[in-house]
């Protein structure tokens, strides 16, 4: 049985919790760009934390179920109508064959998660079923969902009525705080231009996808002079190539900061200084375009730290569910 896709969305595609192991061929983890929002959807209708389902940004698809599942959307506020009813986010509910799920304006957030119970059976490529859609690879013919595809679901009978309270929930702020290691490559701006970087306040560009998030609005970065090395372009933020690790942050000529996501290259040309920790890269997965946002910078042991909390809360929240 399947799930046709009435309208697709802006832009939506099948993901799960990624394919790790690849990044030194060249082939990204990717996967669900919020990573809490993945799992919990999940859950809600009695999968597993990695089952596919789909991420819709900014609007939600309109589908057409043909069998009796589950369904429940976390993530981002995007409102889901079942028959043009409205239902709740963060809750798992029950829907017909027959029955049509649409969605409403996006009240807040950047991406929302739709789990449907036996999860999205489109072939396992290379460990996973996620869309890697720069090459591609996985999910639904590699590509983003159009109008017509018929999406064909496992075999599962999940539990309705499930739901997750707020307090349990990620909380986001605005301005948002991403913290950050100073990387490698922090040596090569100058120690004031450092300063500005960190008090300054920066707005998400619209140029914000799987791949990257740009922000803009700042002060250029000020380099420190020096003769570039042999094999590094000519431009002050060129470096002979490295790798880039997940979540780096790039600044091309020094003006606009790229926080590289999920489906990020895994290596290039351009000096890193920095790298969001990973406690926070499911935050800028739900920033919208012209949201205002701050780097912070914070020690390995903050970022160990921070990690640990996410980790306790995602636990409990697992917990609460399983309950």
């Amino acid at each position: 049985m399947a799930v046709k896709v009435i309208s697709p969305g802006l832009s939506t595609s099948v993901q799960d919790l990624g394919r790790p192991g690849h990044y030194h061929v060249g082939i990204p983890e990717g996967g669900g760009m919020d990573r809490f929002a993945t799992r919990i959807a999940n859950l809600l209708v009695g999968n597993e934390p990695g089952a596919a389902l789909l991420e819709a940004t900014f609007m939600g698809p309109e589908l057409e179920f043909t069998q009796d599942v589950t369904v429940a959307i976390t993530g981002g506020e995007l409102p889901p109508k079942l028959n043009g009813e409205e239902r709740p986010t963060w809750e798992s509910f029950p829907v017909k064959a027959g029955d049509r799920l649409s969605f409403g304006f996006l009240k807040g957030g950047a991406r929302a998660y739709i789990a449907i119970s036996g999860g999205i059976d489109v072939p396992v490529v290379l460990g996973s079923r996620s869309t890697y859609i720069l090459g591609a690879l996985g999910g639904y013919q590699g590509r983003t969902l159009k109008a017509g595809d018929e999406l064909p679901i496992g075999e599962a009978s999940g539990k309705s009525g499930l739901s997750l309270p707020v307090n349990l929930r990620r909380a986001q702020t605005v301005p948002s705080e991403l913290r950050m290691l100073p990387g490698l490559y922090w040596h090569r701006i100058t120690e004031a231009s450092g300063k500005r970087f960190f008090d300054e306040t920066w707005k998400v560009a619209p140029e914000a996808d799987r791949i990257g998030y740009r922000f803009k609005g700042g002060t250029p970065l000020e380099f420190v002079e020096r003769e570039q090395p042999f094999g590094a372009g000519s431009d002050p933020s060129n470096i002979v190539d490295a790798c880039y690790p997940y979540g780096s942050v790039q600044v091309p000529s020094g003006t606009e900061p790229i926080v590289l996501h999920r489906d990020a290259v895994s290596g290039g040309g351009y000096m890193m200084v920095g790298v969001v920790i990973s406690a926070d890269m499911d935050l800028i997965a739900q920033l919208q375009p012209h949201t205002p946002a701050r780097f912070v910078p914070v020690r390995l042991e903050e970022a160990l730290a921070a990690r640990a909390d996410g980790n306790a809360a995602l636990a409990r929240a697992e917990e609460y569910l399983a309950g």
